[in-house]
């Protein structure tokens, strides 16, 4: 059987195994224990932030952060129609109504020129996401939100490390969210990492993620809260691979170089694109074919895995989605996510991988695309 070039195959830090038996022979395994200090203080030292709080993905970290903000039922939540289902599904969590609007078509994040003909009297909120790894244009976002006296949830899930005109995306909005899933830059197997400036809203989600006990004694409730706390043998995990980040990201933009040093030329292809004002951490190296192309990308796609390259689809349009379509506004069109989606995938992008398997997936593609 071929073996394959998988999507992701991740790299732990050697210091890894260290913090994660002495977390097992300190008998601190569950969500209590010194690591969970010392990540959220690191991770928030590393960020620029005040406060960072760690939570058990990055899907209960969008939720938490909406609950923190007091979002509720009747409010309206805008996410761009290119993203995850946890973005959408957050706002239902809290009894919201995600509001779609269609992506930028370079680099796929939400289009900040159509916001404000989103806007209504029940928007509450922003939650722009910075898609695989490239930053979403932040100014005029933050501009619009000030101006309509909306909060900014940054969803950065995918792209820590990364840079919008020179500051660290999560770090920008009254929220930001981050995902520790096993192939992020920063992994922690599961878990997340909700980050602000405001001691308030810190304060509210450190109560909220741990079942709202009273603060007046504990085991007594006077509101809802969830159980979203991290494990600190999770958190010895993540507190390694963060002492490792400026090598992972570096890891990143290494292998961007290498797939556009392979890729440039072939026919067909459009490789992602790094913004003036960005710094892109190409979390996934996310290419399209051209509209033109004449082979679909789920044939592709197969051709490619019958040669031993994994690869992925874009996110499906969140409009499009079954759980999702009584929401989808009569008249609004998303061309542009419909677009990326029917014509975008990305190569295999994890910390493990080498020249040699960069180079592989490189020749297969150019034989593929200039043989059909």
């Amino acid at each position: 059987m071929k073996s394959i070039i998988p999507v992701n195959q991740p790299d732990l830090s050697p210091k890894a195994k260290t913090y994660v038996v002495d977390a097992v022979t300190s008998g601190w395994v569950s969500s209590a224990g010194p690591y969970i200090k010392k990540f959220e203080e690191s991770y928030a030292r590393w960020l620029g932030v005040r406060h960072a709080v760690t939570v058990t993905n990055g899907t209960a970290a969008l939720h938490l952060a909406l609950a923190a903000l007091d979002i509720g039922q009747g409010d309206e939540i805008i996410i761009p129609d290119l993203t995850i289902i946890s973005c959408p599904l957050a706002a239902l969590y809290c009894g919201a109504t995600p509001v779609f609007v269609d992506v930028d078509p370079v680099t796929f994040t939400i289009d900040a020129t159509q916001l404000e003909s989103q806007i209504t009297k029940h928007t509450k909120a922003i939650m722009p996401v910075h898609l695989y790894g490239h930053p979403a244009d932040m100014d005029p976002i933050m501009a619009i939100a000030n101006k309509h006296k909306l909060y900014v949830v940054e969803d950065a899930a995918e792209a820590h490390g990364a840079k919008y005109k020179g500051k660290l995306v999560g770090s920008i909005g009254d929220i930001g969210c981050f995902s520790f899933y096993a192939n992020k830059v920063v992994t922690t197997g599961e878990g997340g990492m909700v980050v602000t400036n405001n001691s308030k809203l810190a304060d509210r989600m450190r109560l909220l993620k741990d079942l709202a006990h009273s603060p007046k004694k504990r085991f007594y409730h006077e509101q809802v809260g969830y159980n979203y706390r991290m494990t600190n043998l999770a958190a010895a995990l993540g507190l390694a691979q963060l002492e490792s980040v400026e090598k992972y990201i570096a890891k990143k933009k290494w292998m961007a170089r290498m797939y556009k040093k392979y890729l440039t030329g072939i026919p067909h292809l459009v490789l992602p694109p790094q913004m003036p004002w960005a710094e892109s951490v190409y979390w996934m190296y996310a290419i399209t074919l051209t509209p033109d192309a004449p082979i679909t990308k789920d044939t592709l796609r197969k051709k490619l895995l019958e040669q031993g390259v994994d690869t992925r689809d874009f996110f499906y349009p969140l409009h499009t989605q079954p759980i999702l379509k009584k929401y989808h506004k009569k008249g609004d069109r998303f061309p542009v996510s419909v677009s990326a989606a029917n014509r975008g995938f990305y190569l295999p992008s994890g910390l493990a991988i080498s020249e040699k398997q960069i180079h592989q997936v490189a020749h297969v593609l150019n034989h593929t695309l200039t043989n059909l």
